[in-house]
């Protein structure tokens, strides 16, 4: 139920945009972000992607790179400056059924490690052609911020450290600056949402991966992690940590279901300081329904802990599946009630904020 202050800042946006017309009265053409908010200093940045499953490259299945290079022009036709791309650890052991992403297998000695090194050898080939540039430190993505995307070297799940830390160090100086912890197969990290406890939280490995990271400067994504993994990384981190792409748990059984999080997972991310990203995937009705379903996520944690995770081009079902779009999305969430300063934190801003406190510049 929305509160007085909330109705009234949200029928003052209704009529300012009472002109406007398509999904919500308006529909923005595909353009830069600038022209849709006041002022051209705004940041744009999306905490989880994989654009055009580059991953694949290399396995059979592999459709070619122009679907890579398509997303990343998107990325800067439709204004976005940064983001994570992610690897994905375990996608050798993964298959995809009717009800769900789940594990086949076990992992072989050393095959998520080599696999990992063979993703990051496949993006860091792309990124000699692609019209992007690759983010080390925050300043890499405000230093010019009418320049083309800056992307961010991610990995989902640890699962290619096995039970060598060292492999953390190795990694980051690869230029990967954020591992989610854990993914779809379990590992000796911690326990996963989408599978049975083995550890009842974080594992000791888990705190000592934690702990590394936190003295590398890299962003620790809590994203498929169980609400005890995640309450157990809250009390060891010292720095913010992201959620990177989740929403508010609605009906039982809706799509992914299992993949939303309560009010009390949603503030224990936010009481590092950290951002969860919102995530359109098909657990929203549609597009509408995911804007509405931001607000009910900035309701529960707060404006300053809200950010965007789209899971570009992976996920499920998705509401919004171009950064066309983005202009859009930005328009949408002020005309349901958010102020330009909101907006602005939403957008980027609080992901900015976590990339300065947490990435060694």
């Amino acid at each position: 139920m929305l509160t007085r202050k909330q109705f009234l800042k949200r029928m003052a946006a209704i009529s300012a945009a009472t002109t406007l017309s398509g999904f919500y009265g308006f529909q923005c053409t595909p353009r830069k972000v600038k022209e849709v908010v006041e002022g051209n200093d705004m940041i744009t940045f999306d905490l989880h992607s994989h654009p055009g499953q580059f991953f694949w490259k290399g396995i059979e299945g592999f459709k070619g790179d122009e679907g890579v290079v398509k997303t990343i022009n998107e990325m800067n036709e439709g204004g976005l400056n940064g983001g994570f791309i992610s690897m994905v650890s375990d996608m050798l052991v993964l298959k995809r059924t009717e009800t769900g992403i789940v594990p086949e297998r076990k992992f072989e000695p050393g095959e998520a490690w080599h696999d990992i090194k063979r993703q990051l050898s496949v993006i860091n080939e792309l990124l000699q052609t692609l019209d992007a540039h690759q983010g080390l430190k925050a300043s890499d993505l405000i230093t010019d911020p009418s320049s083309n995307v800056a992307i961010y070297l991610a990995c989902e799940g640890g699962d290619f450290i096995g039970e060598d830390i060292e492999r953390v160090d190795q990694i980051y100086e690869s230029g990967i600056r954020s591992i989610q912890l854990v993914h779809y197969a379990p590992n000796n990290i911690g326990d996963l949402q989408t599978h049975d406890a083995i550890h009842q939280g974080l594992s000791e490995m888990g705190r000592e991966v934690v702990r590394r990271m936190n003295s590398l400067g890299m962003v620790i994504d809590v994203a498929h992690a169980s609400f005890e993994t995640v309450k157990n990384i809250a009390e060891v981190t010292e720095h913010p940590v992201i959620l990177s792409h989740s929403i508010l748990k609605m009906e039982a059984e809706r799509p992914i279901s299992a993949r939303a999080i309560t009010a009390e997972h949603a503030k224990a991310v936010a009481e590092t300081g950290g951002v969860i990203g919102a995530w359109p995937s098909g657990f929203n009705r549609n597009f509408d329904e995911y804007v509405e379903n931001i607000l009910r996520l900035i309701d529960v944690v707060g404006i300053d802990h809200v950010g965007l995770g789209t899971d570009m081009d992976s996920n499920f079902r998705p509401v919004m599946d171009s950064y066309l779009q983005l202009p859009d999305w930005i328009a949408a969430l002020k005309w349901k009630g958010l102020s330009e300063e909101e907006t602005r934190k939403v957008a980027g801003g609080n992901a900015l904020r976590v990339l300065q406190g947490v990435l060694k510049s």
